[in-house]
């Protein structure tokens, strides 16, 4: 069941759109970038791999998978959390060197927190729209990046990315929205219509 779950949700897929930007990232981290493009950088990957998580959410089976046991919801659970360990774990060690602005702490915080607001978009408007929330959060944080130099400054951590990585109310606010993705789809799933199943004549 695990197997037909993962396949299902496109799990590999997913993993490949990880690696993908983790990819991305190490060859960009080889060219010199000024300070402001040091710290969109990461967060465009970090933003793509958010939206490869939460598009998981989405099932091809709609109602069938709803009656298959009491291990949906774990098997939710335990699909977002792994692949946003593994998307962590990707970026981090391809900036492992690299001077990636803010670290490892800057990744865990800013995938976390972007994956919950993809998970959240796929339990409230559908995995066909998951991607909408994390890309139009990726536009207010660039636009809060640049605010630091041309101010005023945005500095409410619930714009997590435009904070310093040791920021305790910005990891706050990313881990809030990470949890409650989390326990949505988990409980809810995404909000899905059901595939319609051709009919024999």
């Amino acid at each position: 069941m695990a197997r037909l779950y993962l396949v299902n949700r496109r799990v590999p897929a997913a993993l490949a759109a990880v690696a993908a930007c983790a990819v991305g990232l190490r060859v960009a981290l080889r060219w010199q970038w000024e300070a402001y493009g040091a710290l969109q950088l990461p967060l465009i990957f970090e933003t793509g791999c958010a939206v490869a998580i939460a598009v998981t959410a989405t099932s091809l089976l709609g109602e069938p998978e709803r009656v298959t046991g009491r291990w949906l919801p774990f098997l939710r659970l335990a699909t977002a959390v792994a692949l946003t360990v593994a998307a962590v774990g990707a970026l981090a060690a391809a900036g492992a060197g690299g001077h990636v602005a803010g670290g490892a702490l800057e990744v865990l915080r800013n995938v976390a927190g972007l994956t919950g607001i993809g998970l959240l978009c796929a339990a409230l408007f559908g995995g066909a729209q998951a991607w909408a929330g994390p890309t139009a959060y990726l536009m207010v944080a660039l636009y809060a990046l640049y605010t630091q130099w041309h101010g005023p400054a945005v500095t409410t951590p619930w714009i997590w990315p435009a904070r310093p990585p040791h920021d305790v109310g910005a990891a706050l606010c990313a881990g809030l929205v990470f949890v409650a993705g989390v326990a949505l789809v988990a409980v809810r799933g995404a909000r899905d219509a059901d595939p319609e199943i051709p009919r024999s004549e």
